[in-house]
C-alpha cells in the first residue's frame, strides 16, 4: 500500500492551485488523481478567452490557463495519476485507485481534497418528455466534440437553458456556421453572466425567450424539431401557447451539480442549497481530513475565483497536517430571505487568522436592496447593493476582530427602506 500526506481527487483548476499551494506550505508528498489523459479539466475544451484576468492580469484562453499552473507543476515534485479514477474512499482515508499505466493502486492518506468539479444536468434530470432521438446533448459534450474532436455537433440549433455555458456555445456555433434559432430560460430572467448575455446572444441577434421551456422533441432517428411553450408563475407550461422550431440540434445547458459521488458511502453531511457538501472556514467537512473546494464545492463565475479558493484550501489543509487547526464546535452561519448557497456553512473563529470570505447567490433578482449582517443577535454590519441577480456570485469578508465571540450569524437580503 502507497502512501502520501494529501490526496487530491481531480485535475483541473482547483487541483491545480490547491497542489501548489500544499507545496509552498511545505507539503510535498501529494498525489492528483486524474481520469483523462492530460491536467486542465474542463479548461482543455474552453478555447475562448477571458480567462486569468485576476490571477495571471493577463486575457488567456482555458488551455493556456491550465498551462501556467502545469508549468508550475512541473517545477515541484507532485505524483500526478493520470488516466486514473478513485473507485472508493473511506472514513480512513483510504483510496482504490484504478490507473491506466499503475493498475489497481491502494493509496493511505492523511488529508483529502475533493476537486473533482461538477457534472452538467441531463435530459433524463429534467424531463423533457419527446422522441428519444440523436441530437440532443448538454451543452459542454458538444463544447467537447466540437472545439477537441472538431465535429459539429448540428447545423440548426436550439438552446435550452441560458447557463454560461449554453451562452458561450450559442456563439460558438454561430461562429461554425450553424443557425441557432434561439435560447429558451424557464426563469423569468437569464441564468447566465450578463457580459455572456450581451457579447454570445445579443451582439449576434440571437434571441433569448424567458418563461420559456421545451415541452416536446420530435424526431425519429434525428431531432427534426422542439415544441416550446411559455410557462406560469410555478413553472408549469401554458396550454395553447406552443410553437415549434425546426432543428437538427438541442443543446442542453440547465444546470451543474458539484461531483462528489465519492462522498456517497461516507457520512458527509450535505447542504441542500450547494447540493455538496457543507464545510467550514478551513473547507472542511464534517469528517476531519476531508476537504472540498472549487466547483466540487459550489459553482463559481470565474476560474480566478476557482483557483484563489483552492489556494486557500491548500493553506488550511497544510495546517491540517501540521496539527494547527482547532477542531472544536462550529457555529452555523444561517441563511435567510433571499440568500442561499451561502459557503462556508459554519465557522470555527479560532481558526481565522485575518478574514474569512463568505460566497452566497440569491434566489431571485432583486434591486435597491441590502445585505443585513446579524451577529449574535444584533447587526454586525449592512451592504448596499444596487442590483443583485442569481446568476451571479455575492462575496463578502468578515474579520477576524468582527467575528470575535461569535454565538451565531446570519445573512439576510432586504428591500431598502
Amino acid at each position: 500500500m502507497k502512501t502520501c500526506d494529501c490526496l487530491i481527487v481531480g485535475g483541473g483548476s482547483a487541483a491545480l492551485a490547491c497542489a501548489l499551494s500544499l507545496y509552498q506550505q511545505g507539503i510535498h508528498d501529494v498525489v492528483i488523481v486524474e481520469r483523462d489523459n492530460t491536467l486542465g479539466g474542463v479548461l482543455n475544451q474552453c478555447i475562448h478567452n477571458g480567462f486569468g484576468l485576476q490571477v495571471f492580469k493577463a486575457e488567456l484562453t482555458g488551455p493556456q490557463y491550465a498551462q501556467r499552473y502545469i508549468d508550475l507543476l512541473k517545477r515541484i515534485s507532485i505524483t500526478v495519476y493520470s488516466q486514473a479514477t478513485v473507485l472508493s474512499l473511506d472514513e480512513t482515508k483510504t483510496a482504490m485507485i484504478l490507473s491506466k499505466k499503475e493498475g489497481y493502486i491502494k493509496l493511505q492518506a492523511k488529508a483529502v481534497v475533493m476537486a473533482s468539479g461538477c457534472r452538467e444536468r441531463s435530459r433524463g434530470s429534467i424531463s423533457i418528455p419527446g422522441d428519444r432521438c440523436c441530437g440532443i446533448m448538454s451543452a459542454g459534450t458538444a463544447q467537447h466534440y466540437l472545439n477537441l474532436d472538431g465535429y459539429l455537433p448540428g447545423k440548426d440549433v436550439f438552446i435550452l437553458g441560458s447557463g454560461d455555458i449554453g451562452l458561450i456555445m450559442a456563439r460558438r456555433m454561430t461562429l461554425e456556421g450553424a443557425a441557432v434559432h434561439g435560447v429558451a430560460e424557464i426563469m423569468p430572467y437569464s441564468n447566465g453572466l450578463k457580459r455572456n448575455i450581451v457579447q454570445c446572444l445579443e451582439d449576434f441577434n440571437i434571441p433569448l425567450y424567458l418563461s420559456t421551456t421545451v415541452v416536446k422533441t420530435i424526431g425519429r432517428n434525428r431531432l427534426e424539431k422542439i415544441v416550446l411553450a411559455k410557462v406560469d408563475e410555478n413553472l408549469k407550461p401554458i396550454a395553447g401557447s406552443e410553437w415549434e422550431v425546426e432543428c437538427d440540434c438541442l443543446l442542453l445547458s440547465v444546470g451543474l451539480i458539484p461531483e462528489l459521488r465519492l462522498f456517497d458511502d461516507l457520512p458527509v453531511i450535505q447542504d441542500p442549497a450547494t447540493k455538496s457538501a457543507r464545510v467550514n472556514e478551513s473547507y472542511e467537512t464534517n469528517l476531519p481530513g476531508f476537504f472540498v473546494c472549487g466547483n466540487a464545492l459550489h459553482v463559481h463565475d470565474l476560474v480566478d475565483f476557482v483557483s484563489r479558493e483552492a489556494e486557500q484550501c491548500g493553506r488550511f489543509v497544510a495546517r491540517y497536517l501540521k496539527n494547527q487547526l482547532h477542531e472544536g464546535a462550529a457555529v452555523d452561519c444561517i441563511a435567510l430571505n433571499n440568500v442561499t448557497a451561502l459557503v462556508p456553512q459554519c465557522l470555527r473563529v479560532e481558526n481565522i487568522d485575518q478574514e474569512v470570505e463568505f460566497t452566497f447567490r440569491v434566489r431571485r433578482p432583486m434591486k435597491n436592496c441590502e445585505l443585513i449582517i446579524v451577529k449574535n443577535g444584533e447587526e454586525l454590519r449592512r451592504i448596499r447593493k444596487r442590483v443583485v441577480l442569481p446568476a451571479e456570485m455575492e462575496t463578502v469578508r468578515l474579520s477576524a476582530k468582527e467575528l470575535k465571540g461569535l454565538t451565531s450569524l446570519s445573512f439576510e437580503m432586504r428591500e431598502c427602506e
